[in-house]
Formats: C-alpha cells, sequence, structure tokens
C-alpha cells in the first residue's frame, strides 16, 4: 500500500533525507516514508522530528522499491508527501 501511495502522488514528493528534513521543519509535509534498510542513525532524526511534529511515519522494507515507487533510479532512505 505505501509504495502505491507514493507512486500516486510524485508531483507532492520531497525524496532523500535532507530534504525530507528541511520540508518537515518547514511544516510542508503531511507523511513520511522511512525505508527500513536505510541507515538507522540517519533515520532516527526524521523519525524523531515527524513524532514530535505530528506527522505520520511510515516504514516500508526496500530503499530500492522506494526509489522506483518515486520515478528514480536509485534508492530512497526517505519521503516525504507535501501538503
Amino acid at each position: 500500500m505505501s509504495y502505491e501511495k507514493v507512486t500516486k502522488v510524485k508531483s507532492q514528493l520531497v525524496i532523500g533525507m535532507k530534504q525530507t528534513l528541511k520540508a518537515m521543519k518547514n511544516g510542508h509535509v503531511s507523511e513520511v516514508f522511512i525505508a527500513e534498510d536505510a541507515d538507522r542513525r540517519k533515520t532516527q532524526e526524521i523519525e524523531e522530528l515527524a513524532k514530535s511534529l505530528g506527522i505520520p511515519c511510515q516504514r516500508v522494507d526496500s530503499m530500492k522499491k522506494l526509489g522506483a515507487a518515486c520515478g528514480i533510479d536509485v534508492g530512497a532512505s526517505s519521503v516525504a508527501i507535501k501538503k
């Protein structure tokens, strides 16, 4: 379900950890997806910020599949959907 949701809203995506964090801090995010196989130390900051801001945060199993759902040829550790 999560990959399908990401695929449906490609025009509203923020891809990558730095961009996701920036968009979250600016209040532009409605939902976040984090890949399970991404570096936990890096994704922990996104999870904590999402929790503190009340943004739903879902985990998906693969960076490669998440990147493909976004329409990119590389893996994505995190993706956010803009409001």
